[in-house]
């Protein structure tokens, strides 16, 4: 289930916007403009069921999104989803990843505090017996070139 934000989580002056998530749910998410720069070698990883629900993660998850361990297991990923993300990247994802295929991408995620971190995604689909049981995710520290250049892509995207 996906429950809104909620200012007493957040630090700093926030915004507001209402997401609509590929299931049809909504949320309300309060962002800033506080950037938590991804530290240098660190991996996050996290795994999900074929519907996108957590079923694990790392120490370094936790530490860059501000959730606990106990908050992220059985939430939707997509509690991560920044509002300047376009839909038509996770569209990619999901088309992607439901084929079969390993996906690739640069993701602004959204911290539980309302601020934001950059991360390069590779996401693989896990395959037991012909049939995706779920989908793993390791994320690393992107250049901040490729950072700039989604900086400017994205507001172009739908």
């Amino acid at each position: 289930m996906i429950v809104d934000m909620t200012p007493e989580d957040i630090i700093g002056e926030y915004q507001e916007a209402t997401l609509t998530y590929c299931d049809g749910q909504s949320r309300k998410v309060l962002y800033t403009e506080l950037e938590t720069p991804y530290p240098d070698g660190k991996l996050i990883v996290s795994t999900t069921t074929p519907d996108g629900i957590i079923s694990h993660v790392n120490r370094a998850f936790v530490e860059m999104s501000g959730y606990t361990e106990a908050e992220l297991i059985g939430a939707p990923h997509c509690i991560l989803r920044h509002p300047d993300m376009p839909s038509a990247a996770f569209k990619d994802l999901w088309d992607t990843v439901q084929r079969g295929e390993k996906w690739q991408g640069f993701v602004k995620n959204l911290r539980k505090d309302g601020g934001y971190y950059w991360v390069k995604a590779t996401v693989i689909p896990n395959v037991r017996g012909g049939k995706v049981v779920g989908y793993t995710s390791v994320r690393r520290k992107p250049s901040r070139s490729k950072v700039d250049e989604c900086i400017a892509l994205y507001p172009t995207l739908s």
